[in-house]
C-alpha cells in the first residue's frame, strides 16, 4: 500500500508510472454485469438477507466439484469480510493459527487485530512454496491454519495430493482449516484443486475480485459447514448487515461471463511469459512457481544484500529513478521478505515489457 500510494503521488505530479505493484485486474466489470446493473438501477436496491441473494448463492454452489447446498454459502462484502467472519467464528483470543510465509499479510494482520496469535510457517522452494504436514508439525500445537491456492505472492497451486495431505493432518490434529481460493480460475494449466474435496468441514473464502475483475465492487462468499452457518450469519447481520445489493446483482450476471473472463486469463498467460522473459534478461531468475494468480515472486539478494539495501529501499529507488512501481516482500514474509520483490503482471503488456527493460538497464 505504501508503494501504491507513492506511485499515485508520483503520477499526480505528472510523472509516468508503470504499475507492477497492484494486485488487481486492469480490466473492468464484465459486460453482462454492466448490463444487469444498469437494468436494476430503477429498482429498490435495499438490504438483502444477511446471507445474500438466494439465486446468487445457488449459482455459486453449482461451481463446485460436488455442488454445495446454498444454505452453506454466505455472500459477503469481499474476501476480507469473509476472513473476519471466519476467524471470529472459529477462533478465540489467544489461540494459535498458522499462516504461511510468504503469504498474504492481511491474514496475519486480521488475526492479530482479533487477539489471535498468528504463527508464522516458513515455506520455500523445497516444497514449491506450499505447506506440508512436516511444516505444520514444526510449528507446534495449532488451533487453525490458513492456506491459499493459488497463492499470493508466490503463485503456487497446491496439487491434489498436497491438499489431501494437509487436510488429513488438520483432521487428525483437530486444526480448523481456512482456505483462500480467491485466485481460482487464474491458472496456467489445469484448474486448481478444490479443498472441499478433501476437507468437507473447511471454511472456504472466495471473491469476485480477481477472476471476475470486480475488485471495487466488494463482493465475495464463504462456504461453511452446516454447524457454523447460524453463527456466521448472525455475525454478518451484526457486523455488515449484508453485502451490497447492487454488487450482488453484478456478481450474479458475472457468473455467465466466462467467455469474456477466460479471455482475460489468456492475456495473463501471455503477460506471464513477457514478464518472465523480461526479468530473465534483467538477471532476475530465482523465482517462485508462478503457476497461478498473476504474480512473480523473485529472490533478488544480488540487488538487496549485495547493495546493502532492503527490498523496500530497492522498490523506492526503482519508482523514483525508473518510474517502475513494484511491491517489496517485507509484508509477505517478515523474516526473509527484505530479499524478495513481488511483480504483478495483471496490467498492460506493453508496460510490463517496458518496465523489465528499464530494470535491466538500471545501474545502482
Amino acid at each position: 500500500m505504501a508503494m501504491s500510494h507513492a506511485a499515485t503521488v508520483r503520477e499526480a505530479a505528472g510523472h509516468r508510472v508503470l504499475h507492477l505493484e497492484v494486485g488487481q485486474p486492469s480490466t473492468g466489470l464484465p459486460q453482462l454485469a454492466k448490463d444487469a446493473v444498469i437494468a436494476a438501477l430503477d429498482e429498490p436496491l435495499g438490504y438483502t438477507s444477511a446471507a445474500g441473494l438466494h439465486r446468487l448463492r445457488r449459482r455459486i454452489g453449482e461451481r463446485y466439484d460436488q455442488p454445495i447446498d446454498p444454505s452453506r454459502i454466505l455472500v459477503v462484502a469481499g474476501a476480507s469480510a469473509g476472513f473476519t467472519l471466519a476467524f471470529l467464528t472459529l477462533f478465540e483470543p489467544g489461540q494459535r493459527v498458522g499462516v504461511l510465509e510468504p503469504g498474504y499479510p492481511c491474514y496475519r494482520n486480521a488475526l492479530i487485530a482479533l487477539g489471535i496469535e498468528a504463527v508464522a510457517i516458513p515455506v520455500g522452494p523445497d516444497s514449491r512454496w506450499a505447506p506440508t504436514p512436516e511444516h505444520l508439525t514444526a510449528a507446534g500445537q495449532l488451533d487453525g491454519l490458513v492456506i491459499a491456492s493459488p497463492s499470493n505472492p508466490t503463485g503456487t497451486v497446491m496439487s491434489d495430493a498436497a491438499l489431501a495431505a494437509i487436510a488429513e493432518h488438520c483432521r487428525t490434529h483437530d486444526i480448523a482449516l481456512v482456505a483462500d481460493e480467491i485466485y481460482h480460475g487464474i491458472v496456467e494449466s489445469a484448474a486448481a484443486p478444490q479443498v472441499l474435496r478433501h476437507a468437507p468441514d473447511a471454511v472456504v473464502v472466495n471473491s469476485f475480485s480477481k477472476y471476475f475483475s470486480m475488485t471495487g465492487w466488494r463482493v465475495g462468499w464463504v462456504v461453511v459447514p452446516d454447524h457454523l452457518v447460524d453463527t456466521v450469519e448472525r455475525l454478518q447481520q451484526n457486523l455488515y448487515i449484508c453485502a451490497p445489493h447492487v454488487a450482488q446483482i453484478a456478481a450474479l450476471a458475472a457468473l455467465d461471463a466466462t467467455v469474456e473472463l477466460d479471455g482475460h486469463v489468456d492475456r495473463y498467460r501471455v503477460n506471464r511469459t513477457v514478464m518472465l522473459d523480461g526479468l530473465t534478461a534483467a538477471g532476475i531468475t530465482d523465482i517462485a512457481p508462478a503457476d497461478g494468480a498473476f504474480y512473480v515472486y523473485a529472490h533478488v539478494p544480488h540487488l538487496t544484500t549485495d547493495l546493502e539495501m532492503s527490498s523496500m529501499d530497492l522498490c523506492q529507488r526503482w519508482l523514483e529513478e525508473l518510474g517502475v512501481a513494484c511491491t517489496p516482500g517485507i509484508d509477505f514474509d517478515l523474516a526473509r521478505g527484505h530479499e524478495y520483490i513481488r511483480f504483478s503482471y495483471a496490467g498492460a503488456r506493453a508496460d510490463l515489457a517496458t518496465a523489465c527493460s528499464l530494470i535491466a538497464e538500471w545501474t545502482p
